[in-house]
């Protein structure tokens, strides 16, 4: 008995001794991973991808929730409509691209999922990333092309396309072409952008208007402007006397509207409706992105999973992103929430280790952020904190709390709120250690007699409407039409400075004759064969301009006419032009000046019968009058006389003045015009001076 007793206590002293050592065991392990250096990131891809092949043995394609102003999480059957393409089973995964950056992502995906297939991941912009196993498909090429072929802004979808189409080609095209892609990227050929954002939107609106305006003012400025131009260009026949817009001789001038200008303003203004009809259809587009409207349902997807998240526990870590706290950081997070929240004047704390991202439902704001989860959670006080796993930024937010928030949330160190350098280049961005100062600190705030909650937060953009672009008419659209109208004046002054210019070109090129007035002053004594050619050549194209046809021409313009061209055929069977004189003697050139003189002034009905006797370039004669033209003898002549001749010439200036004309083979030897037989009948009149030219013609 005493044997059997000792047996039974011997038993029971080692099982007590067990106990204890069970009960201790907990403790030094935790002991033991306090002591134990952290690496989160050690199974922060092992925790991420568990979560996501969890996800894709539900549904092959997840489309994440925190990218709904960009991706909304209701796009997921587009994806898999897409997916049907590549013809093999096809796994997809959009996601954040900063929770994408870890190395092997696809590859630890596919290895908690245990499914061959192609894994495809995409980000907001584009496929970021491709691999096959166990099946065939040109993975990286088709996402090189769906890269290098498509714009920045064509959007995820749409980039989805394209490597689905580019795996449907098989590996030999894929290559080609993701090779062709790769050229015509790096040699600067980058794709232009599908989508336009406000600011084009309202250049867009600025050119409308300045059309709108400018183009119909224009053409009612510049079309009469040039069409006046084209009439009086150096050259240009002028309108004869009963034409449209010119009235006859005789008859008064009646202010009437020229049809034409009637027509003009019916097309100015047709055309001023025209833009505004089609400027919308050129203009058409109606949004800045490729992103589709996000419904409610997307919106509060992410809000509704944080707030499920904190509603169990006081810490909710996105399963989606990085894990940036380990098992232990975690129980001590807990711990010290548990001892804020029973202290005096504490409460709950609110910890979500959850991405802030543009794109997401709150535009990246962690007050908006912050306040829609706690509308969630009922309006729940407390201290919320937002911890970002992807940048490392901590933001804190006291709602309903007795604490003096100001001087102790609003002011936390920067170690804390962003990080220093140490936190900046670790992967977890040393969270676990933050959070844990940051828990000193509101342990160490002191209490208020009143509660202290934050003000409304910024309202983020309308995430239905902030895509949409503002209509054409509208905003710029008003002062374009001012400007329009300054537009149209600049370039009328423009292209009237440049007609100037041209005009001027033209003149020298065909330089008009000169005014008869001005003849006795500037026509010389003593020409040069080159001088008697350029205005013989000018005298010839303005009288054919102004003779046209004949049709309204008398006799007496159609005699001088004539006469002068007997001269000009003349040059052409000789072989010359009426363009090239030069086979023409002295004499013959000063006949074709005066004929072709006298010829447009019986157009114009000018009463003109003979010209200068001193110097027939002087052009039509006034009076006649004895004068002596020669200083060896004291012989008078009794010659016609212009204006200047007759008023302001000197009796013994006449000599002086007197038209000589140079050899044919010798310019400096010079004889007097009237020792020539042809032009010795120029004092006598025009007539008889057309008459010699027949004459001297029938002769040869």
């Amino acid at each position: 008995m005493r044997a059997a007793a000792k047996t039974s206590g011997a038993i029971r002293a080692r099982l007590l001794t067990l106990l204890a050592l069970l009960a201790l065991l907990p403790l030094l392990l935790t002991a033991f991973a306090s002591a134990a250096p952290a690496t989160p990131s050690a199974t922060s891809t092992d925790t991420q991808a568990a979560y996501l092949a969890a996800q894709l043995r539900t549904d092959p394609v997840y489309v994440t929730d925190q990218l709904p102003r960009e991706i909304p999480q209701s796009t997921a059957p587009d994806f898999a409509k897409v997916a049907q393409r590549t013809g093999a089973p096809t796994y997809v995964l959009v996601l954040p691209a900063r929770a994408t950056t870890g190395v092997g992502l696809l590859d630890a995906v596919h290895d908690r999922l245990g499914k061959d297939g192609l894994y495809v991941l995409i980000d907001e912009s584009t496929v970021k990333e491709a691999k096959a196993y166990g099946v065939q498909a040109p993975a990286e090429d088709a996402a090189a092309v769906a890269f290098y072929e498509l714009p920045y802004d064509a959007g995820p979808l749409r980039s989805f396309e394209r490597f689905t189409d580019a795996i449907a080609q098989g590996a030999e095209k894929a290559e080609a072409r993701a090779e062709s892609a790769r050229e015509k990227y790096n040699s600067g050929d980058e794709p232009a952008d599908l989508y336009i954002g406000p600011s084009d939107r309202e250049n867009q609106s600025t050119l409308t208007g300045v059309a709108i305006t400018g183009v119909p003012l224009l053409m009612l400025l510049l079309v009469p402007y040039v069409r006046r131009w084209w009439r009086r260009r150096p050259g240009a026949a002028p309108r004869k006397p009963g034409q449209q817009g010119e009235p006859a001789k005789g008859k008064a001038k009646r202010k009437s509207t020229s049809p034409g200008n009637w027509i003009l303003a019916a097309l100015a203004l047709g055309t001023a409706v025209a833009i505004t009809l089609t400027a919308p259809l050129v203009f058409d587009q109606t949004r800045s992105s490729a992103s589709p409207p996000p419904r409610a349902i997307d919106l509060n997807a992410r809000l509704d999973r944080v707030a499920k998240g904190l509603a169990e526990g006081p810490v909710y870590a996105d399963p989606e992103s990085p894990r940036v706290l380990n098992t232990a950081q975690l129980a001590q997070l807990h711990d010290r929430i548990e001892k804020f929240s029973s202290s005096k004047g504490g409460g709950p704390v609110f910890v979500a280790l959850v991405p802030q991202i543009y794109e997401d439902e709150s535009q990246g704001d962690e007050e908006a952020f912050t306040a829609a989860v706690r509308d969630k959670l009922g309006g729940k006080d407390g201290v919320y904190i937002v911890a970002d796993p992807l940048d490392g930024y901590i933001n804190v937010f006291n709602y309903g709390l007795a604490l003096d928030t100001y001087s102790a949330l609003f002011d936390l160190p920067e170690s804390i709120s962003y990080g220093d350098s140490k936190a900046n280049e670790a992967d977890d961005h040393l969270l676990g250690e933050r959070l844990d100062d940051l828990m000193v600190i509101l342990d160490k705030t002191a209490r208020t007699d009143e509660p202290t909650t934050p003000g409304d937060p910024y309202p983020a953009a309308d995430p239905i409407a902030e895509d949409e672009l503002r209509p054409l008419y509208y905003g710029d659209f008003w002062s374009g039409l001012f400007l329009g109208v300054l537009a149209a004046l600049l370039f009328f002054g423009l292209a009237a400075a440049v007609l100037g210019i041209v005009r001027v070109l033209l003149r020298r090129r065909n330089p008009e004759p000169l005014p008869t007035s001005e003849l006795p002053q500037v026509s010389p004594a003593t020409p040069s064969l080159s001088y008697l050619r350029e205005t013989a050549t000018t005298e010839i194209r303005a009288m054919t301009t102004a003779f046209g046809t004949g049709e309204t021409a008398d006799a007496r313009s159609r005699d001088r006419y004539e006469a002068t061209m007997v001269l000009v055929d003349e040059a052409s069977a000789a072989g010359g032009s009426g363009e090239d004189l030069d086979v023409l003697r002295p004499a013959a050139l000063v006949v074709i000046i005066v004929l072709a003189r006298a010829t447009r002034a019986a157009l114009a009905d000018e009463e003109t019968t003979r010209c200068c006797g001193v110097n027939p370039l002087h052009g039509p004669a006034k009076s006649s009058r004895h004068i002596r033209v020669s200083t060896e003898d004291n012989r008078r002549r009794m010659l016609p006389l212009c204006d200047r001749c007759l008023n302001d010439t000197a009796p013994n200036d006449y000599p002086a003045l007197l038209l000589t004309l140079p050899a044919p083979d010798d310019d400096s030897r010079r004889t007097p015009y009237y020792e020539d037989d042809l032009l010795s009948a120029a004092p006598e009149g025009y007539t008889k001076l057309g008459r010699k030219v027949r004459e001297s013609t029938l002769a040869h």
